[in-house]
């Protein structure tokens, strides 16, 4: 369900981080490889990037591959640091362009790869562990992912790092109920994301990084994630990959 990326490196166009490789983000869209229960990731799209260092969003509630003057624009923005995702909208919430991802607050960017099963039932406690959304626009979208998104904010700003972050959040919501956590944020220095119960590989380049659900091409060096493992990624660091 749903697909996303994460890029940090020199700057390049929003173009090729999304619409390159015989499995870009794109062809995920209409024929995504490793999804589960799923055929097409149709329901919407969002890419964010970083300008004067600000993050910068564009969302569509569309199929990616049918929005031509997106292709367009991509090919003009560059970035150095990105996130993009591509939706299948689990059934009972909306298609609309309030759920697509990613969300963000501030500098930080978030995308959830997945699903809250029994949300109904978990959805107040998950509301509650957030704390007040009133400066988390995002946050009140109505779909699963907000809470999720809700609470990585509440503890990036208790001063958790961007993997600490998402790492309490899987924490919290597997403490309530099952479900598929592949997170992924970004502030525009690093990048951070989980595996739980979906697929992710990392590629780590002379001077790039790049942390997407499926390869997006047959080269060698990408690297699967285990699952349940938190991954961090960092100009400097490199990739490091935990257990959860």
């Amino acid at each position: 369900m749903c697909r996303h990326l994460g890029y940090l490196g020199p700057e390049r166009t929003l173009h090729s981080l999304i619409y390159e490789g015989e499995y870009s983000l794109e062809h995920q869209a209409y024929a995504p490889r490793m999804t589960q229960g799923n055929l097409l990731n149709a329901d919407g799209y969002g890419a964010g990037w970083y300008a004067g260092g600000a993050a910068v969003r564009f969302r569509r509630a569309q199929p990616l591959w049918t929005d031509q003057s997106f292709r367009e624009i991509a090919g003009a923005v560059r970035a150095s640091c990105a996130v993009a995702a591509i939706r299948s909208a689990t059934v009972g919430f909306p298609v609309d362009e309030s759920c697509a991802q990613p969300f963000r607050e501030g500098t930080w960017l978030f995308s959830h790869n997945g699903k809250v099963e029994g949300f109904a039932g978990v959805e107040a406690k998950l509301r509650e562990l957030a704390g007040d959304l009133a400066g988390v626009p995002d946050a009140r979208a109505p779909l699963d992912s907000a809470p999720l998104f809700a609470i990585a904010v509440r503890h990036w700003r208790d001063g958790a790092s961007l993997g600490e972050g998402l790492a309490a959040v899987v924490a919290a919501v597997t403490g309530l109920t099952g479900g598929r956590y592949n997170l992924l944020a970004s502030d525009g220095t690093a990048l951070a994301a989980t595996t739980w119960g979906d697929s992710l590989f990392v590629r780590e380049d002379a001077d790039a990084i790049r942390i997407v659900s499926e390869p997006l091409d047959d080269r060698p060096g990408w690297r699967p994630v285990p699952d349940r493992s938190l991954v961090t990624a960092g100009p400097a660091s490199g990739v490091r990959i935990d257990p959860l």
